[in-house]
Parts: C-alpha cells; structure tokens; sequence
C-alpha cells in the first residue's frame, strides 16, 4: 500500500504558506487497511526535522510533530504506510516551503501625484544587478493593485491577476517564487508592471473607483542563496527605475485594456517610496491560473459585423497571433450572447445612465509592424462572444480564448440517461470555475461581487465538484475580515464595489450566515474541525448577533400580532433580501421587499444557524454552548410555528418556499408539517410542477420532496419548461443563468447568463440520487434513490478519503448497483426496501 495525493494544508507542494505546525493529508492506494504510517521531513539539506516513526493508524492525515518550521524552509516529507498484512509500501514524496516573515524591501509606488478622478496608464518597474551565482532564489511579491513579474524577460510565475482580491486595508497576500532557474550569472533584470486592480480600478455593478486606496504599490523582495550560503537580498525601494510610458495605456479589470504594441517603457524615472499599513500575508490558496484553450468559429451577423463564437460561455480573455501594419487598431468586445437580430451585444451584462456604461469588456489594441501578438495582461471578461472591429485581414484560427479561474483540483462527476440534465451539471462546474478567481463571485462580467448568500448556498455542491478547502478558507478570511463588533457579517466580501444604500442588508439571512453555514458544510464534508475552532469565535460573536435581533422591532416592520414567549425568539428586525428572486409570477418583486424585515425568512434561519452552533459546539466539546444553542433553536420553532399560524403568514399558500424551508430545517409541528407536505404537493401541481422557489429555497427543495415522495423530486428535477433546471440546456446554455428566464429576465434582461446559484441542486444529484455522503473519518453512508424516467445514472466523488463511487441501471422491475469504496475506509449500504449492508474496501455489484 502507498499514499496518494499528498497535500499539505490542502494544497499541492505549496511554496510559501504561513503555516509553521502544517497539516499533512493523503489518501491510500493499492491496498485494503492502513494500520500504520510513518513520516519523515527533512529541510532541502538533508536536516532532519521531523521522524514520526511508526504511528500506528488508519487516518490519512496528521499534525506536524515536529518543532515549528522557521519561516524560509522548504520541507521535503515522505511517507510510507503498512498495510492490513503488516507490509510496509514504498515511500512517496511532497514537499513544502513556509514565507518570509519580515521584509526589507520598501513600499514604492510610482511617481506622480494621484488625481482620483483620474486613470493612469501601467506603472513599469525595473531594478537591474548582478549575481556571482546562485544556489536557489525566491521572488516574495505583492502589490495593492495587480502586478505580473518577469525576470529577464520570461514571466514569473502562473498567478494571473496577482495577488488577488482582499480588502486590501486589512489583508493583503504575497506569493512566493521559485525563481532559481530563471537567474543567470551576471547582469539580471526584474521587471514589474503594476495595474489598478480591484484597488482603485472597477469594482461592483456601477464600477466604482478607488474603494481601497488611490495609491496603487509594490512590494518586492528577491533573495537569492549563494554557493557559499550568503544571501543577497534586492528589494523594492528608491533605487528602481519607473515609468507609465509601457504599451498598456489603460488597464482595468472590469473595463478591459488599451494596448500600444509600439510603445517601449523608457524607465525614465526613479520610483516613490511609499508606504501601507498592512503586513502581507500568505494566502494559503491555490493560484488563479489559465486553464481550457477554445478555438473560434467566425461568424458574419445580418448587419455585416465580424463576431468570434468559442462555443462556450467563459470568464478569461483572448490571445492572439496576426500580422498587421504600425497603427492599424483591432478593438475586441467580449459579451455572452447575440440579440434576436442576431447581433452582439452587451446589454444583458451592463449598467447604463447618462454618466456611465459598465462594464465595457474590451480590448483595444494598436498594431505595431510585422507580427503582433497579445495576450490581456490584467482583466478577464465574461464571454462566449467577440466582437472585432478592424481593417486588419484576420481569420478565426489567430484567437485563442483562454479560461481563467483558481486552481482547484476537480474530484466530482455525474453522469446520466438524461442529456439535459448531464449538461446542466456541466453548465454548474463551467459557471463555478466561471467565478471563481480568488473570490466566489455572482457573475464574471456586471457585479462580480463576493456575495455571501451565492457562496453559502452553493458550497455543498462546490465541496463535491472541487476540493474547496483552501478556496473556501481564503473566502471565510474575506468574511471576518469584515465582521463589526457587534458580530454583523457582510452581504459582500470584500466589500468594495458596494452601493451606498446597500449598507443597510449587511447582516441580512441567508447571506451573512455564510459565516457559519459555509464552515458547518466544510465540516461535514471534509471531516475538518480545525476550521471549526479557526472561526469559531467570530461564529459566536455572529449568533449572538442574530440573538440580539429577536424580540425586537423595527421601522417599517410588518406587525405579527406575536406576544410574549412567541414573540420573544421571533426575527423581524432588519433590512434583508427574504427569499429573493422567485420567479415572477409567484412573487413580483420590488425595491420595497428589501426595505423591511423578513420574519419568515429570518426567523427561521436564525433557528437553522442555532442548530448549526449546537451541532458544532458539541464537536468541540463545549457541551453548555451546546445546549444554550438548541435551546435558543428551539424557542425560534416555537415563534415560527405561532408566526406560521397567523394570516399573513399562513401555511395554506402557493409560494413553494414558504412551504419548503419550514420542512427542511425542521420547524414545524406535526400537524403543521402534514399540512405543509400535502400544500407543497398542491402549491407544484398548481404550477405545472415547475419551481417557484426563489435563491435560499431552490437547493432545498428536491430534498424536501425526496422525503415527502421520491416521485415528486424526480418530477420536478425533470421538468423541462422554464422555470426549471433543464429549460437552460434546452434552450442552448453552456453555463447557468442568473435568471429563470435568461437574458429576457423581467428586469430590462439586465441578467448574466453565468451565474452558479441555481446549479447548487447538483449536490441532490450526488448524495441522494447516487447516495454518497461522507459520514466520519474513513466512512460513507451509500443510499442511491433511483427514480423517474431515468434508466441509469452514475457519481464519481474524489473525497478527502479517496474515490469513491455509486451508479445504478434500472433493469426489468429492480436495478444493478455498483459500488467502489476506496482503500482504507469502510461504507453502509442502504439500498431501497433492503437492510443496511456493510462494505470495506472494494468493487461491489448488488440487484434489488
């Protein structure tokens, strides 16, 4: 037996994390039992820091036993395992290095005096020395704005619009590199450019300016090792050249660029020394990256327009290769669809007054002589589409689009006898990498914004397609970097970009209980208490803001006619979003449904987050917190069933989530329930079994059905008409939309047709149609529930614990199940109408 996917705090041989006592994780491979394992780490000469010995375990994680790691170190580790028959495999090695812990360098800037009303052009960087040798060489690097690095004209790194997005007044990431290679003996040049970024450029749906700062800057420190163990240090400072004078005239993420290939930066200039509050951290994350390369079909619109079709809606950009004259321009514009004209257009995608369009997603590129060659340095865009506007001769096979989104390793799969609804899964992991640069956004083209309720409702289902560890701490870090004292978290992390107006729903349900909703799901499906005990005090100071809100009311609030014990554990206080986004014609909505408190919708979530703390809490050991969270859940029930016997708020109602999320989070009482299963069936069967529910109740919903009537589920999860999953594929989507509708969404058709939310139903497709769940260390609970008109389907899962797989075919009156447990874990079998049955490791084939 041998270990597989080593990982270290998640990620890959990660160089440059700031862990000191890492976490080490793999999975088992050729084999049956690990009954031991031992681990040896040692620096890269050879030091030994760390010999576990043998540790006898089947876990396939440990803790760093060693002293702490000093920063600077790389790690080589390797493990070996014994097997069920006491026999040792062979060694595999991982590796890992930790950050710098303190910087020389200085904070440059470049050197000209802000006008925040104003754009800049990119700010060029450029320190010329010389190097005797080198025995190895890291790049530590990090800007407020965006960098890319060359050394000596080849690129460092892969990180594209480094260093990422944070609130940059509170955190900002540095990356490290390995740059070894990339030195030579003698004269060396590092070159930096630096863009606005989300730091002062385009951020939210209305591109506001300068959310961060108005001072974009650098900071680099290069050390390089010497033969003779000296380091030679070059970091940022007065010393470097600067100039603006380089070919991107104009960059922003949102906006796009103006690229001159004939301009040359003159480096002309010396650089600012500036300076930033903030102390860099690792980000302990994978990278945002290039990934898919699509080639293009060329079309030719009914007015005569050139336009590129890459056959998949994507966020990244486009590179090229052509031949052009000095002077000539090619203008590229990215947007999702074409117009029942059949022309292109961008109105789906942008906000529009007589002050500003945004966002313009564009290029604009003035051609040098010759051969000309580009690739968008410090934007992506949301598109399957491109405009081009030129009197350049070109051809369809000069672009390339490039998707660009985090690293995240892919470990699920779905596969069934329905085309649409495989597509549809597809759709969800295109839309999920879509947005996913950094931050879980809504859309890559409009907002962009990290919104809390998107990711909170979608993390069970990203937890299958990825490993979403390392992505979805990173995303926590953004939320509590936000928290208020009084334990409120944000609707948007970061938050820039942000209206105005908009303050007022930061601690609105279902959005701000990300912060404990999204770890209570890592926990669950990773086995992963220490994110549990990393956020943990911001959780508590978060349901003590939710308590603080109840028995209160607020302006506007519509009066309950609750008293007393009912009225004491009841939520109506605060502005909040509700259910959001039902389709129209269940409920139309308006600015004023944000204006007034949801005690429906918020009630009931503060009662789901108590239960969330109790369960955690009581992982944790902390008992007394435990119960004081299930009883203050239980007073919430209590409130919600008297709220739901009241007229407004009547159960006997067609609105699908009113009846849904009572029935999911187990509020109600008996009575109430069969009432509300029996009216859910009515409310369907009134809508033609389409889905009514908004954003919070749709990835609730088929698993309310499934325990009501699996028929039910099935029925709704095959419906073809819109509203409903499959009418997106239907109709020729590559990704999900953001609206039932798609681009003729009642709201003008201002609505991104890349918007991950809806495909958070795919977590249904793996743990209750094929039945997987990860149910404790080493351990699943296998229920697959064939149904409808499906004859077979089939999920393949990469879990944190190996790969494990559930299909079925229907045959005659029965079904063949097929079963793959991965080596070192054990699984209970729940078949349909049959006992549970035990399984280890193994292929199994079972009829029923």
């Amino acid at each position: 037996m041998i270990a597989a996917r080593l990982k270290t705090e998640y990620l890959i041989n990660p160089i440059g994390i700031d862990a000191a006592t890492p976490r080490l994780f793999w999975n088992c491979q050729d084999g049956r039992n690990q009954t031991a394992y031992q681990i040896i780490a040692v620096t890269d000469d050879g030091k030994v820091l760390w010999d576990s010995e043998r540790v006898e375990s089947s876990s396939m994680q440990a803790a760093w036993g060693g002293l702490p790691i000093k920063p600077k170190t790389k790690v080589l580790w390797k493990i070996r395992l014994w097997d069920e028959n006491n026999t040792p495999g062979d060694w595999q090695e991982a590796s890992f290095e930790t950050g710098i812990d303190a910087w020389t360098a200085k904070w440059i800037t470049g050197n000209y005096k802000v006008n925040k009303k104003k754009r800049y052009p990119v700010d060029c960087f450029r320190r010329q020395f010389t190097v005797p040798d080198r025995k190895k060489a890291r790049l530590y690097i990090t800007a407020c704005g965006l960098y890319e690095a060359k050394l000596n004209g080849t690129r460092v790194g892969n990180f594209i619009l480094a260093p990422g997005i944070t609130d940059y007044r509170k955190r900002v990431q540095y990356q490290t590199y390995d740059v070894t290679e990339l030195l030579c003996k003698g004269k060396n040049t590092l070159t930096v450019q630096l863009a606005d970024g989300w730091y002062r450029g385009s951020c939210g749906a209305w591109a506001l300016k300068n959310q961060y700062g108005t001072e974009t800057k650098l900071l680099a420190q290069l050390e390089i090792t010497h033969a003779d163990g000296s380091v030679q240090v070059i970091g940022t400072d007065e010393n470097w050249d600067w100039s603006n004078d380089g070919p991107i005239r104009f960059a922003d993420n949102k906006d796009g660029e103006r690229y001159d290939a004939n301009a040359v930066p003159g480096y002309c200039g010396k650089a600012k020394v500036t300076a930033h509050p903030v102390t860099p951290a690792a980000s302990n994350n994978v990278p945002v990256t290039e990934h898919e390369h699509l080639s293009a079909r060329l079309l030719r619109t009914p007015a005569g327009k050139t336009v590129l079709d890459f056959g998949q809606n994507i966020a990244g950009y486009v590179s090229f290769s052509l031949m052009a004259g000095s002077g000539q321009t090619i203008r590229l514009r990215f947007g999702e669809l074409l117009d029942e004209q059949g022309e292109f257009t961008q109105k789906n995608i942008q906000c529009s007054n007589k002050k500003i369009t945004t966002p313009l997603q564009q290029v604009i590129y003035t051609c040098k002589e010759g051969l000309n060659e580009y690739q968008t340095t410090f934007a992506i865009f949301g598109f399957q589409y491109v405009l081009v506007e030129t009197d350049v001769e070109i051809c369809p096979a000069d672009f390339t689009a490039i998707a660009v989104y985090s690293d995240m390793e892919r470990t699920g799969w779905f596969e069934s006898s329905n085309a649409l609804l495989n597509r549809f899964v597809e759709n969800t992991v295109w839309s999920a990498k879509n947005n996913h640069a950094d931050l879980p956004t809504d859309c890559p083209t409009r907002e962009r914004h990290g919104w809390s309720g998107d990711a909170q409702i979608f993390c069970p289902t990203a937890s299958f397609l990825f490993d979403y560890r390392s992505f979805a701490r990173k995303y926590l870090n953004d939320l509590y970097d936000w928290q208020r004292p009084d334990g409120k978290l944000p609707q948007i992390a970061p938050e820039g970009g942000t209206d105005a107006y908009m303050k007022f729903m930061d601690g609105s349900v279902g959005w701000a209980d990300a912060g404990v909703l999204m770890p209570y799901a890592l926990w669950k499906q990773y086995g992963d208490t220490e994110i549990l005990r990393r956020f943990l005090p911001g959780m508590r100071r978060y349901a003590r803001f939710m308590q603080n809100r109840c028995g209160k009311w607020y302006p506007g609030a519509k009066r309950t006619g609750l008293k007393g014990e009912e009225r004491a554990y009841l939520s109506n206080y605060g502005q909040a979003y509700g259910e959001w986004a039902e389709p129209d014609e269940v409920h139309h909505m308006t600015w004023k449904d944000c204006a007034v408190p949801h005690p429906e919708v918020a009630t009931a979530y503060t009662a789901h987050v108590m239960d969330c703390m109790a369960e955690i809490e009581r992982a944790l050991g902390n008992v007394k917190a435990a119960e004081e969270y299930r009883a203050f859940a239980d007073g919430c029930r209590k409130s919600y069933q008297a709220l739901r016997k009241t007229q407004a708020y009547c159960l006997d109602t067609d609105r699908q989530a009113w009846l849904v999320r009572p029935l999911a989070f187990g509020l109600l009482d008996e009575e109430q329930k069969e009432f509300a299963e029996k009216r859910l069936l009515e409310a369907l069967e009134h809508y033609g079994w389409r889905i009514g529910t908004g954003f919070l109740s749709t990835p609730l919903i088929l698993d309310v059905l499934a325990e009501i009537d699996l028929d039910a589920a099935y029925r709704l999860l095959e419906n073809e008409e819109m509203p409903g999953w499959l009418f997106m594929p239907k109709n020729g989507a590559t990704t999900v939309w953001e609206a039932w509708e798609g681009s003729s969404a009642p709201n003008g058709g201002i609505a991104s047709l890349d918007h991950y939310s809806k495909g958070a139903v795919c977590r249904w497709l793996f743990d209750t149609m094929c039945g997987i769940r990860v149910d404790g260390e080493n351990h699943f609970v296998i229920a697959p529930r064939p149904g409808g008109h499906f004859t077979h389907a089939r999920a393949v899962y990469v879990s944190v614990y190996g790969k494990v797989e559930s299909g079925w075919e229907k045959e005659n009156n029965g079904a063949v199940y097929r079963v793959v447990i991965p080596a070192n874990c054990t699984a209970a079998l729940l078949l349909p109408g049959r006992e549970a049955i035990s399984l280890s490791t193994g292929i199994y084939t079972f009829r029923g």
